[in-house]
């Protein structure tokens, strides 16, 4: 495997699991705030590996494996890295199975996003959609129903993986949004450390599954998942611990991330039907996408900064 394309997979990798992760790092810094050190220091360090090995690690492999069965648990891991040439190609033939459920999954959080979150508006039309968020289930479930009709012409799993990828958005979601109501009792206090670490891990794995199933944008290697989203994780953490109030500043952030995930999974689902996608265009993809928002929230940070100034020498 070429080195050039593993570094930009790595970099590209880690990027969009800081990018989509960073609601999660602000609970994660509330919610740490209100514990002791000994346990702020269990969760940033031995939760870091829960959070990588049992999550980023084990999902995707699992994910893989569950596609290809027939494979030995050692060859799905190494997959990539092995001269094993039927290895490669089970995985190449089962990779559209795999691709058209997770496209499905990302494409929804995106509209999801874009008919209901609320929002700073960083490109024209969102506040438009926004208020027209009645829409939303329309448009997912016509969306749906155009995929599964051309899902079921290539391959009936196919077909099903989608369905999956539905049903994973909706109990992924329903999950987060009783989070954000458990986050109120979190920071009011009353739950012990122990439960609150408890709470953590478990918002913490399903924030990464928007990271996990769009790194099979850039990859289907686990090691190289792996690598690329562990080294997310560890940003991540550090950024909670010391300068969350900094990237909070950052406000269109989110927007960059939202239109990274419509990007991966319309990238997904191109690579699900058998259009040719560079290897390199969906790290280049994110490169840009994150950029752009950063650069915009950069500017925009810089007028308030600028605006604060004068009103302070008034």
């Amino acid at each position: 495997m070429d080195l050039i394309f593993i570094l930009l997979t790595v970099l590209g990798l880690s990027i969009f699991e800081v990018i989509t992760s960073i609601d999660n790092a602000i609970i994660n810094a509330e919610v740490l705030s209100g514990m002791s050190k000994k346990a702020q220091r269990w969760f940033l360090v031995y939760g870091f590996f829960i959070a990588v090995i049992l999550v980023r690690g084990l999902l995707p492999f699992l994910m893989i494996w569950g596609t290809n069965p027939g494979l030995g648990v050692v060859d799905v891991f190494f997959a990539t890295l092995s001269g094993k040439t039927e290895i490669h190609e089970s995985i190449e033939r089962s990779a559209p199975v795999l691709l058209v459920g997770g496209a499905v999954f990302l494409i929804f959080l995106f509209f999801n996003w874009l008919f209901l979150e609320h929002k700073n508006y960083g490109l024209r039309g969102e506040k438009f959609f926004h208020e027209k968020g009645e829409w939303f289930f329309t448009i997912i479930s016509v969306l749906l129903s155009v995929i599964v009709w051309f899902a079921l012409k290539e391959n009936p799993a196919m077909a099903f993986s989608a369905v999956l990828g539905s049903t994973a958005f909706f109990i992924i979601h329903g999950f987060r949004q009783y989070a954000e109501e458990k986050e109120k009792e979190l920071l009011k206090g009353g739950m012990s450390d122990v439960a609150k670490i408890a709470y953590l891990e478990v918002l913490d794995a399903s924030f990464s599954i928007d990271g996990v199933i769009g790194a099979f944008a850039f990859t289907l290697s686990v090691p190289l998942i792996l690598l690329g989203n562990g080294l997310g994780a560890f940003v991540l953490r550090k950024l909670t611990i010391s300068n969350i109030e900094r990237i909070k500043k950052y406000k269109y952030l989110k927007n960059g991330a939202m239109y990274s995930i419509l990007v991966l999974g319309v990238i997904m689902l191109l690579d699900a039907f058998g259009v040719h996608v560079p290897p390199w265009l969906s790290p280049v993809a994110t490169f840009g996408t994150v950029g752009y928002f950063f650069h915009k929230s950069k500017l925009d940070l810089k007028t308030v900064e600028a605006a604060l100034e004068t009103l302070k020498k008034k």
